[in-house]
């Protein structure tokens, strides 16, 4: 049996390979079809793994940032910064729309420093339109600090006083803004776009209210000038003297005629209402008014003496010869005259002189001898 086994093994042995026998055309193409496959597999994996890493890498970083902007630190300038910067607030700007404009010039480093420093401070909610002299690169909270300082607002104060005329507000303006008087003279000539009442019709002397104004760095001339109108509307209109002018018989246009001339003629609250019952009373009883800073006005002057040749020249103004009330204001007067215009103390009186004391009060009477008597006594005083 062993024999047998062997003799088999050693006829096995002697059988060669079939030269033949080899895979066909498709096999191989199958065999290279599946060895590529293979190969992309080897590639393809590493390259998802790659992928898939970057992937929450990025994820990583971009929660990170929201983490961190969320609950980290806000990004902010230190300290009190440097140099100049002008920040302008407009009306209606939220602490956001200030904190973008602080942003956009380089004061903070962020829109939430500010915001943040804000939200922590009610003032904030307080703070005025106009223009700001902050700092670059300043922490929120410094910029907060600074914006609510009133000395940080950059402004041009001009008070203008009762009783100019609208040539004498222009020249005080020049002299004490950086506006020229051909600005001025133009803005004034425009008076379609200042915003007068309709009873001006078109005449500025009057409407230039006196008041103190705030200039802004871009104020204009035209600005300034609207401005003012516009505090004529607010202080004389909205307080309802103009609507009583038929109480006296007046127009709103003639009440602020006598306004005018209230105001010229003296500086004493309780004596306005006086004077003004001093134009009724000679406008019933058909008298020349007699008002010399009228006659002042038409000659184009403001103040000084009157000679005999100015008192002879025949202007609408001079009320010594045209009665009636001059043609317009001629002066631009305070609340307090239209207010003594509109409700005028009861009395006789047709005349009034300053009186000698120099205590700057006047004496009222309806006698021409009284006036006369206290008239040569304020000339002596050396008054009149």
């Amino acid at each position: 049996m062993a024999r047998d086994h062997a003799m088999a093994r050693d006829e096995m042995d002697l059988f060669e390979a079939d030269p033949w026998d080899r895979p066909s055309r498709s096999d191989r193409r199958q065999e290279e079809r599946q060895r590529r496959k293979r190969r992309r597999r080897r590639l393809v994996v590493p390259l998802v793994a790659m992928l898939l890493i970057a992937g929450l890498g990025a994820a990583a970083l971009v929660g990170g940032r929201s983490l961190t902007s969320r609950f980290g630190s806000v990004p902010d300038y230190a300290g009190q910064g440097t140099g100049e910067a002008l920040v302008t607030v407009n009306p209606g700007d939220t602490a956001s729309d200030i904190a973008a404009t602080m942003v956009a010039g380089g004061v903070v480093k962020s829109e939430k420093a500010f915001a943040e420093a804000a939200k922590d401070d009610p003032r904030s909610v307080g703070i005025q339109p106009g223009t700001y002299k902050l700092r670059k690169e300043m922490s929120g909270a410094s910029a907060l600090a600074l914006i609510l300082d009133p000395a940080a607002r950059v402004l041009n104060r001009l008070t203008v006083p009762e009783g100019l005329s609208v040539k004498d507000t222009l020249a005080l303006i020049a002299a004490k803004t950086e506006f020229t008087p051909a600005q001025l003279a133009a803005a004034a000539k425009d008076t379609k776009s200042l915003g007068l009442p309709d009873y001006a019709k078109g005449r500025l002397e009057g409407f230039l209210f006196p008041e103190t104004y705030d200039l802004e760095p871009d104020t204009t001339a035209a600005g300034l000038l609207a401005a003012m109108v516009g505090t004529y509307k607010a202080k004389v209109e909205a307080s309802g003297v103009i609507e009583r002018a038929a109480e006296v018989n007046l127009t709103p246009y003639e009440l602020l005629i006598v306004a005018s001339l209230v105001e010229k003629e003296t500086q004493r609250d309780d004596e306005r209402g006086k004077v003004a019952r001093v134009i009724y009373n000679r406008l019933a009883q058909d008298f020349y008014l007699g008002v010399d800073a009228a006659v002042l006005y038409g000659l184009g002057r403001s103040k000084g003496g009157l000679t005999k040749s100015d008192l002879e020249k025949r202007t609408p103004y001079n009320n010594r010869l045209v009665k009636g009330l001059p043609p317009t204001p001629i002066a631009n007067p305070g609340l307090a005259s239209f207010q003594g215009a509109a409700e005028p103390e009861s009395g006789p009186w047709l005349y009034y002189v300053l009186n000698s004391d120099k205590s700057g009060r006047h004496v009222f009477t309806e006698s021409a001898e009284e006036f006369n008597v206290a008239k040569a006594k304020c000339q002596a005083a050396g008054l009149c």
